[in-house]
């Protein structure tokens, strides 16, 4: 619909969810892509690096909701078996996962076709490092009641045997064992293109990512141009003994996070509410019309500048 009715020369405005509670991203563009414009020379004040380090706390302790879903119901510590498994290796490198249905894959495969394909790449190298342990991190989405992935990272697993792989672990969706203890502990950070990737980018970590992702715009990670420069680079990594992060990859996820979070998200709050029977719904609350008066809410002002002026779907702060 969207692409017949540009043929036609008619405007067309999409949204997809934000990052703030009940907010959405609004643009002329593709919104699945979520084309956040980022201004390089942008720096953070004090109020706005405080404000970002209050949003990083929140999120690694799990205290977060994406399109009304909190995916993290708790968030435990590392087991102690799990810790005794990583102390017997020199290095560690978490690999964290995506689920295939999320709308951001349709941007995402620029280096492999698909997921699964970066993923048996990774597993290749694994025995060629033995001293180096592989954990791969199943997306928690991916065991959503009602929306389970029929294509899963859990399968692939299971396919390719990785339980006899002794430097391999895998932990399941369903298993809420903290990924940001698994970030502060290793080498690098492998991802395909979740947003674990750009905060782990923000917390100083060297990030190796296999997909375009919603923080790729500019340097925040290292996203190699090829199939074969990302084979270079993985290899490369594995084989240092420190892999250090360029300048300014964690300046410019700040940036990317900063940016999409508080002046891309529109919050709706005003209007919207969580559902109280269907999870990851929301519902409109009751409110006079006149509410949506672009000279009562600043985020209709917003859309009705960007639709009617062409101005920036963003809010200042």
């Amino acid at each position: 619909m969207r692409q017949t009715a540009m043929d036609w020369g008619i405007p067309v405005y999409s949204h997809e969810v934000g990052m703030q509670p009940m907010s959405a991203f609004f643009t002329d563009k593709e919104a699945t892509a979520y084309p956040v414009e980022v201004d390089e020379d942008m720096a953070l004040d004090d109020e706005q690096e405080k404000m970002l380090h209050q949003v990083l706390e929140k999120r690694s302790k799990g205290e977060f909701e994406t399109a009304g879903v909190g995916f993290w119901p708790e968030m435990h510590e590392l087991k102690d078996s799990l810790k005794e498994k990583l102390d017997k290796f020199e290095y560690i490198v978490p690999i964290f996962t995506n689920v295939i249905f999320d709308t951001s894959q349709s941007h995402a495969n620029v280096l492999f076709n698909n997921m699964f394909e970066w993923l048996d790449l990774v597993l290749a190298n694994t025995e060629k490092f033995p001293k180096t342990l592989f954990v791969i991190r199943a997306h928690p989405d991916e065991s959503r009641p009602g929306k389970e992935s029929m294509e899963s990272v859990k399968l692939w697993v299971e396919e390719n045997g990785i339980a006899e792989i002794d430097n391999v672990i895998f932990i399941p969706p369903d298993e809420y064992i903290s990924s940001y203890e698994l970030v502060r502990r290793a080498k690098f950070v492998l991802v395909y293109n979740s947003t674990i990737g750009l905060e782990a980018s923000i917390f100083g970590k060297s990030v190796l990512c296999a997909a375009k992702a919603r923080y790729t715009q500019i340097p925040t990670v290292f996203l190699p141009e090829s199939e074969k420069d990302y084979k270079k680079m993985l290899t490369k990594f594995l084989k240092q003994k420190v892999v250090k992060q360029l300048n300014n990859h964690r300046e410019n996820a700040k940036r990317v996070f900063f940016s999409q979070y508080f002046i891309a998200s529109l919050p709706f709050n005003e209007f919207l509410e969580d559902d109280s029977v269907w999870r990851g719904y929301v519902r409109i609350k009751d409110f006079k019309p006149k509410a949506l008066s672009p000279d009562r809410s600043q985020m209709m002002k917003v859309i009705l500048d960007g639709i009617i002026e062409g101005k920036p779907f963003t809010q200042d702060l």
